[in-house]
């Protein structure tokens, strides 16, 4: 593969997804793309590039590149600590914040195939009887449309059940279908999925109390970062809360937020950040 093939899919990539493709990365094209080559009967990852490069790409192909090079790692109840601050932190916080509207509102930003939003819902039915008569919505968003269909379908390898699911809720909440693992629709009807670029507008989705943006923000350059995170800082509602990965921070790039005391990779406004202006002012629920 030429450095100029390399330069147009780290320029395409970037401009597709704010994905940063460093010179380093260059055996990830190679893994990845080989596959789309091969289904289109290309016979180089050269010539793929060649193809990104007409005046009008072929719309699938372009998004078969997108999404090759779209990193899809993710797994039950990730990192644990995110999941155990959302049952006994975030969770109270709002159940109390929210009492008299009894209604809370979560986006899992970069969702993958839905593992994280599903381990969310596993934990709101465990607290059901806490809460009868509140309505909890969650929406989660990919760049992947194969993701997400993968997520609304709800099938697990045993491999991926395996990998952080508690026993107990492996037990309760999914049927075997041979070598895979089925969701019950008691969680599957909890979440709701859509296919979403971050680049994109999504004021239309209105505002959240709570945020998941993790492990999406260290693939992004500075300025692609600041623009997220200005964006999801005008989403939350004042007392909302921003959940990052734990490579991940706000520091030295979105001041308009501070860390919640004593809450590793929990994020809230800071009102009394003169950057707090740059947002257009919060809304106040």
């Amino acid at each position: 593969m030429t450095p100029q093939a390399i330069d147009v899919f780290s320029k395409f990539v970037k401009q597709a997804s704010g994905l940063v493709l460093t010179p380093d990365k260059a055996y990830l094209l190679e893994s990845r793309l080989f596959p789309v080559i091969r289904r289109y009967g290309l016979e180089s990852l050269d010539i793929l590039a060649e193809h990104l490069l007409k005046p009008i790409p072929d719309a699938r192909l372009a998004r078969d590149v997108m999404e090759a090079m779209t990193t899809n790692e993710t797994s039950f109840f990730r990192d644990t600590r995110p999941f155990d601050q959302f049952r006994d932190v975030l969770l109270p916080k709002f159940l109390e914040k929210r009492a008299a509207q009894r209604h809370i509102r979560i986006w899992c930003a970069a969702a993958s195939c839905g593992q994280e939003p599903y381990s969310l819902a596993m934990i709101l039915h465990e607290k059901a009887a806490e809460l009868a008569g509140w309505r909890i919505d969650i929406l989660a968003t990919d760049i992947s449309s194969e993701m997400i269909t993968k997520a609304q379908n709800g099938l697990y390898s045993q491999f991926e059940v395996q990998r952080g699911l508690p026993v107990k809720y492996l037990v309760k909440h999914f049927q075997q279908e041979g070598d895979r693992w089925k969701l019950s629709q008691d969680i599957l009807k909890m979440a709701k999925f859509q296919t979403f670029n971050l680049l994109q507008d999504f004021t239309h989705f209105g505002q959240f109390d709570i945020i998941y943006c993790r492990n999406v923000l260290i693939y992004f350059d500075q300025p692609t970062k600041e623009n997220v995170l200005r964006r999801m800082g005008r989403t939350l509602t004042s007392d909302g809360t921003l959940c990052l990965g734990g490579a991940e921070t706000v520091l030295g790039i979105a001041e308009w937020f501070k860390p919640l005391d004593g809450q590793r990779g929990i994020y809230v406004l800071n009102p009394d950040s003169p950057a707090m202006a740059t947002l257009g002012g919060a809304y106040h629920a």
